[in-house]
């Protein structure tokens, strides 16, 4: 995943930690639970960037895999379309000969 791509979230991830922050301000006497909550948005906040990549990731795939079946149903559509011309040929011939021998 590009830095790019997933700018908005790494903010939205650093707004989550100093709003923690600003809200632990007060608590900062019982330093466990200031820390303890900062690391809590801090994984909040991995959480929803893993979550961001592994969907751009499904989504990449998904792309490939239509890419690979769009591709397989054409040759498949002009594979069957050979053989059906080659069918109709074979038909055509041998109404021609049926036809030859009802005229001789």
């Amino acid at each position: 995943m590009d830095i790019r791509e997933s700018l908005l979230d790494i903010i939205l991830t650093i707004v989550l930690v100093i709003s923690t922050l600003v809200l632990v301000f007060r608590l900062w006497q019982d330093v466990t639970i200031a820390v303890a909550a900062t690391l809590m948005m801090l994984a909040l906040g991995g959480l929803f960037l893993s979550f961001g990549a592994k969907i751009s990731i499904l989504d990449n795939t998904l792309i490939v895999r239509e890419r690979s079946m769009r591709l397989n149903l054409e040759e498949t559509s002009l594979m069957m379309s050979e053989k059906y011309e080659t069918t109709v040929a074979q038909i055509d011939a041998i109404i021609q000969d049926f036809s030859r021998r009802m005229y001789r």
